[in-house]
C-alpha cells in the first residue's frame, strides 16, 4: 500500500495478487485483529514506511500492547514490572495515530462487504484486514482443572496472578515440561519452594530439542532442587477445601500441590477465519507472502501456517517473538509494494534458572545430531540429507549467531566441521573460512 487514496490491485513479480493503495478515493484503511507482538509491530512498520491512512488495532485486552516473553522470566521475578513490559507507551499510539481498540473481540468477518462485526454490534470497515489473533493456552482436560489454585500463563493477568499465589505457595506441581513450564520451575526453586514437573513424554521438552540437550537442563534441573515425573500424564486434580490441593497421576500417584501450573502447549485462535470461510489447519493457512485465500486478508504470527523453507517448503506455525515481528515487516512491506516471500531463520530462546537455550532452525526427531565439545556450555548441530537443518546451544551465543547466518545463507557445513571444536564457525558465517 501506498500512503494514499483507494484499493487497486496488481501482480507481484512472483506472482499473485498484491493489494495496493491508489492516489484517488476514500481509504478505509486496515484493521488488525490482535494488539500483541505481531499486530503491533505491522502497525509500526507500516506507519516507518510512511502509511498515512487509518490503522486500528483490536485487542481483547484492556493493556497497551506489551512483550509476552517476560511474563514467565522478569515478571515473575520482579525484574521488571508492568510498564516496562509495554511495546511502547500510549505517547507512541497517539503521535503515529495508531487506534487501540481495547477489550474488544472480532466476533465475525463480512467478507464481502468487508467489515469486521465485534463483540456489542458494532462494525469496522477495512480495505485490509490482518489477522494477528495469536493463540491460546490448550487446556487441561481432566476432573478439577478450573479449581482454584490451578493456572496457565499467556497474559499479565495470567502472571499477575500466579505471581500473586507463588508469594503463599509451598509445593508446586507443574504439569507439562516445556519452555513455560522448565522457566517456571527454575523461578519455583531459586525461591525455595518445593516443585514437580509432571511431563508424559521421556524427557523435558521432547519436540523441542534434540535429547543431549534435554538431559543438560535435566541435569540442571534437578541440581536447582526440581523433580521430575517422566512418562506420566494426570488423571485429576483434588479438590481440598476448595482449591486445588493435589494432583492426581495416571497410575494412581498422588502429589499433593497448592500450587498447579498447566503448560501443555497452545492452540492457534483460528476460529474467526475458519467461519469466514478462510482456509486453516492448525493454524491460519497462507502463502509465503502472508496471504490467505482472500486477497484483502492476511495472517501472521502465532495463529498463521506460512510456507518455510526451513521445513522443505511446508506449511509451518512457529510460535516465537521473532517470527511475529520478522513476519510483520515482511507483511507491512508487501503492503506498501513492496512484497517478498517470508524467509526469516525461525529461532527461539528460554531462560532457565541460570542456563540461556538458543535454538536456530527447525529440526525433526530423525536428524542425525552432532555434538561439539565446549568447555562450558553446549552445541548440537542437527543434520538432514547432510545438510544443517538447525542448532541448539547452551550459554553459546557465539556458536548461536554464527549458526543463524549460515542456516539464513545456506552456506555448506559439513558434520565433521560441526564437530570439531577447532573449525572456525564464525569464519564460515562472516565469509573468511
Amino acid at each position: 500500500m501506498s500512503p494514499t487514496g483507494g484499493v487497486s490491485h496488481g501482480v507481484s513479480p512472483q506472482g499473485g495478487t498484491i493489494e495496493t493503495v491508489s492516489p484517488a478515493g476514500e481509504s478505509a484503511g486496515i484493521v488488525i485483529v490482535g494488539a500483541g507482538q505481531a499486530g503491533f509491530q505491522v502497525a509500526a512498520s507500516l506507519r516507518e514506511a510512511g502509511f498515512s491512512q487509518a490503522i486500528t488495532l483490536v485487542g481483547d485486552e484492556a493493556e497497551l500492547p506489551y512483550q509476552r516473553p517476560p511474563l514467565s522470566k522478569a515478571y515473575l521475578t520482579g525484574k521488571t514490572d508492568a510498564a516496562g513490559l509495554a511495546l511502547r507507551p500510549a505517547s507512541y499510539l497517539a503521535e503515529h495515530r495508531l487506534v487501540h481498540r481495547t477489550s474488544s473481540r472480532a466476533t465475525a468477518i463480512d467478507r464481502a462487504a468487508k467489515r469486521l462485526h465485534l463483540a456489542g454490534g458494532e462494525t469496522l470497515a477495512y480495505d485490509h484486514l490482518v489477522l494477528a489473533t495469536g493463540a491460546r493456552n490448550r487446556a487441561l482436560p481432566v476432573p478439577g482443572a478450573d479449581l482454584p489454585g490451578v493456572y496457565q500463563l499467556r497474559s499479565l493477568a495470567d502472571a499477575d496472578a500466579l505471581k500473586a499465589a507463588l508469594g503463599t505457595a509451598s509445593r508446586v506441581a507443574i504439569v507439562g515440561a516445556g519452555f513455560i513450564g522448565l522457566e517456571f520451575a527454575g523461578i519455583c526453586a531459586a525461591a525455595g519452594r518445593d516443585v514437580t514437573v509432571i511431563e508424559a513424554a521421556d524427557r523435558p521438552m521432547a519436540r523441542a530439542v534434540s535429547p543431549e540437550v534435554a538431559a543438560f537442563f535435566s541435569e540442571a534441573h534437578r541440581q536447582a532442587g526440581v523433580r521430575f515425573v517422566f512418562g506420566s500424564g494426570v488423571s485429576a486434580i483434588e479438590n481440598g477445601a476448595g482449591r486445588a490441593g493435589a494432583v492426581w497421576l495416571g497410575d494412581g500417584t498422588r502429589l499433593a500441590a497448592d500450587l498447579v501450573l498447566v503448560g501443555i502447549g497452545v492452540v492457534p485462535n483460528q476460529d474467526l477465519a475458519a467461519e469466514a470461510g478462510l482456509a486453516v489447519g492448525d493454524g491460519i493457512l497462507t502463502d509465503a507472502f502472508l496471504r490467505t485465500d482472500d486477497p484483502a486478508i492476511s495472517a501472521l504470527g502465532d495463529a498463521a501456517r506460512v510456507p518455510s523453507r526451513f521445513a522443505g517448503g511446508a506449511p509451518t506455525r512457529i510460535e516465537s517473538v521473532q517470527n511475529a515481528v520478522d513476519q510483520a515487516r515482511c507483511l507491512a512491506a508487501r503492503l506498501m509494494g513492496h512484497p517478498a516471500a517470508y524467509d526469516a531463520v525461525p529461532w527461539f530462546w528460554s531462560d532457565q534458572g541460570r542456563h540461556k537455550l538458543q535454538i536456530a532452525g527447525l529440526t525433526v526427531p530423525d536428524d542425525a545430531r552432532v555434538v561439539r565439545p565446549t568447555e562450558s556450555g553446549l552445541s548440537v548441530f542437527r543434520f538432514r540429507d547432510g545438510h544443517l537443518s538447525g542448532v541448539e546451544t547452551v550459554d553459546r551465543p557465539g556458536d548461536h549467531m554464527a549458526s543463524r547466518r549460515i542456516l539464513a545463507l545456506g552456506l555448506p557445513l559439513r558434520p565433521e566441521e560441526a564437530a570439531d571444536p577447532g573449525y572456525d564457525l564464525k569464519a564460515l558465517a562472516t565469509g573468511r573460512a
